[in-house]
């Protein structure tokens, strides 16, 4: 291992690539830099520290740097994980840590237990549960947020699997809640299980997938009109599927059709699965990459898409245009996109110029469907 310099040195070599690169956008961040500071135990058990959710490798690397050794690392989404390995090789520290799911193993036996605090509730519970389950009796877990995106409610998630819960001082807008004391007889209760008899549809969901176990509205739109999606297609990818809801319900109405389902969230790609295998549709073949990245150009007959309209937690109308683009690249020529967004995006013009010709296929007073001809 390369001899290491202070952390400041050290952060200043980190970088967000492949993730959006502009002068206010940074890939170290307060709450990073408040965390490491307040894991004080990471020199006494450097053999049981544990990431969660690193944005962009500042934590595990930073933990390295405080002597940490072999961290074990879960990142939900992929940028995030080319991010680390894009800064563990530029700082020399590749080899220093490993890359594990979120599951019991990731937890075992750990001390000091690192975390950015997640979107949803859901999420922030599923790591409770499998840290106050497989952890040591004396972990410390710290998690880590701005304060405007920090509620009451996450110390009693975080309450319902450990007995203290307490919050450090706010610093730079940034504060972290410090869990201690596992509750005996905690156990993972993910992924959930919901059945929709309406749509006869069950979705499996782990905490961090978009929507949990519900089908949210704009999916719903655009499963009411998937009958009508490109009926000569042999192949079919639900880009950015999320709990793979459309994938499981195209594979179960077209028997024939080849279906693809793909997320860049570890969370999501494991609920795809789940779902469509207590559907009986074992045979859509879910995968994780960024933006169909994997998937060859020109191979797909039909892309079917909910996508975002968030980074992080900004509201971004641009958000999609990534999936527009890869959509783009992996129809056909006459493939055609179908996708729902809420009425006030702009989308209409982005998917014209990026896919193709397009046309609505259904609107409601919330959402629109529309279907885009590869040109």
């Amino acid at each position: 291992m390369a001899a290491l310099r202070t952390q400041e040195e050290l952060f200043g070599q980190l970088r967000r690539d492949p993730d959006v690169e502009a002068p206010d956008l940074v890939a170290v961040d307060a709450t990073d830099r408040l965390l490491l500071d307040e894991a004080a135990a990471i020199a006494a058990y450097p053999d049981a520290v544990v990431v969660v959710d690193d944005s962009y490798g500042a934590l595990t690397l930073g933990a390295v740097a405080a002597g940490a050794r072999d961290v074990r690392v879960s990142q939900d989404l992929l940028v995030g994980e080319l991010a680390l390995a894009g800064n563990a090789g530029r700082t020399g520290l590749a080899g220093t840590y490993r890359a594990l799911p979120l599951a019991p193993e990731l937890f075992a036996g750990a001390r000091v237990v690192l975390a950015k605090a997640p979107k949803s509730l859901d999420a922030l519970r599923e790591l409770t549960e499998l840290a106050a389950a497989a952890a040591d009796p004396d972990v410390v877990v710290l998690v880590g947020a701005r304060v405007k995106h920090m509620t009451r409610a996450m110390n009693d998630v975080l309450g319902s699997g450990f007995a203290e819960v307490s919050a450090t001082l706010a610093r730079q807008k940034s504060r972290v809640l410090v869990a201690r004391g596992p509750r005996p007889g905690v156990r993972p209760t993910f992924p959930r299980r919901q059945t929709h008899p309406d749509l006869g549809l069950t979705v499996l969901a782990h905490g961090a997938a978009f929507a949990g176990t519900r089908i949210d509205a704009g999916t719903r739109a655009l499963l009411q009109v998937l009958t009508d999606a490109a009926p000569g297609a042999r192949t079919a990818l639900d880009l950015g599927c999320g709990t793979g809801v459309l994938a499981a319900a195209l594979a179960l109405a077209r028997p024939g059709l080849e279906v693809l389902a793909s997320d860049q969230s570890a969370a999501a790609v494991a609920s795809a699965a789940a779902t469509a295998a207590a559907n009986g549709a074992g045979r859509v073949r879910v995968f994780r990459d960024d933006a169909a990245s994997t998937v060859p150009d020109a191979s797909v007959d039909l892309v079917v898409c909910n996508p975002p309209f968030h980074l992080g937690t900004a509201v971004v109308p641009g958000a999609a245009d990534r999936l527009f683009a890869a959509a783009a690249r992996v129809l056909r020529p006459g493939g055609q996109l179908w996708t729902v967004y809420n009425n006030q995006l702009p989308h209409r013009a982005a998917l014209r110029r990026l896919v193709g010709p397009t046309r609505v296929a259904a609107a409601d007073r919330r959402f629109t469907v529309t279907v885009s001809t590869r040109r």
